[in-house]
């Protein structure tokens, strides 16, 4: 074993606790995340990227619905965007994202209570 694996905390060797601000960043994320339509969106790119036309077809919304979801994603820096000729192509900024929402959705499961209310 080495020396390093056995520091305090205090030391430095475990991260550090989060601040009031990383409190309040996942307070929004998780409000973000808690709109069945953009969970629906982030699970959609989870898998890939795609255009708002794909998206729609994804998650079954209207399209204007569809554009002002993935606008407040991307304002809130959860996706980003690039253009392709005339379309423009969204993505998940990250993996972090990907993991948590396949995590709040296995989290809900086929049998919980309440499944469907939202």
């Amino acid at each position: 074993m080495s020396a390093r694996m056995h520091l305090s905390p205090a030391q430095g060797s475990h991260p550090q606790e989060p601040g009031p601000r990383a409190f309040e960043a996942a307070a929004g994320i998780l409000g973000l995340l808690a709109d069945r339509t953009r969970l629906a969106l982030l699970h959609a790119l989870a898998s890939e990227e795609a255009d708002v036309a794909t998206l729609v077809a994804a998650v079954g919304a209207a399209r204007p619905a569809v554009s002002q979801h993935l606008a407040r994603l991307r304002m809130s820096g959860l996706v980003t965007t690039r253009k392709e000729g005339r379309r423009v192509v969204y993505a998940l900024t990250d993996d972090h994202l990907r993991r948590l929402v396949a995590e709040a959705l296995a989290a809900a499961g086929p049998d919980r209570p309440g499944q469907g209310r939202v």
